[in-house]
């Protein structure tokens, strides 16, 4: 797998993951010195190249400069998110989240919003690609994400572990009236269609965004970044 991008690449320097090369294109200035002197520092092969060799290996066109060549992404295991927790758990699940941008966007909010981890279906979704690790700004590096045959039988797993699993949809109940300090699971929908009917049905509340303009929706991603936020400001 290929990590390109500035930011993302520098966030994978930070973890202990397993580098095999780094692509650096001649001349770069800035933060290339940085990621540079932090891949030597961990004895990781650096090359060099010319701007037209990255833009040929390039899978998203958006190198900034340096690509990092990794082995696949490694999921994290559903148990790990599942853990006991001393003052309360949080975590995302996707239902039918197809866009990378979304997913991306997504990872790095869980990530700044310190969630425990996200729950991604095998199936019927965007999964942890290079481009999603760029489009997290490398937030991907850090938050664990776990792979699930389906969404609902990952939201049956929640409840027996303790979470209250709130579905965010347009015509729930209103989140600030919502208890979000226990154990909580934020379950948002894809792009076109939302959360699934049945899975609705499993959920334990279905909680709203206000809306007060003319448009009658959030971005996936947003949504949850207001949510989650709201979980952070109640624990405080």
């Amino acid at each position: 797998m290929k990590i390109e991008g500035r930011n993302a690449v520098l966030e994978l320097l930070k973890t202990d993951k397993e580098i095999d090369k780094l692509l650096m294109q001649k001349g770069a200035e800035g933060s290339a010195g940085r990621i540079f002197a932090m891949a030597r520092e961990r004895n990781i092969r650096v090359q060099f190249a010319d701007a037209r060799a990255l833009d040929r290996e390039s899978e998203t066109g958006r190198h900034q400069g340096v690509i990092a060549y990794v082995s696949d992404y490694a999921y994290a295991e559903l148990s790990e998110l599942l853990a006991p927790k001393a003052g309360g758990r949080m975590v995302i699940v996707c239902d039918g989240v197809e866009d990378v941008h979304n997913l991306g966007s997504i990872l790095r909010v869980a990530e700044c919003a310190g969630a425990d981890g996200v729950i991604i279906p095998k199936n019927k979704s965007a999964q942890v690609t290079g481009a999603v690790v760029r489009i997290s700004e490398g937030a991907a590096n850090h938050v664990r994400v776990a792979r699930v045959p389906g969404v609902n039988y990952a939201v049956e797993q929640l409840q027996k572990a303790g979470y209250w699993v709130y579905g965010l949809e347009a015509d729930g109940e209103d989140i600030y009236s919502a208890d979000l300090t226990g154990d909580i699971a934020l379950l948002v929908g894809g792009e076109d269609r939302g959360i699934a009917p049945l899975t609705r049905k499993k959920c334990d509340k279905i909680l709203s965004l206000p809306l007060y303009g003319k448009v009658n929706s959030l971005n996936a991603s947003v949504a949850l970044g207001i949510a989650a936020y709201e979980a952070v400001r109640q624990r405080r």
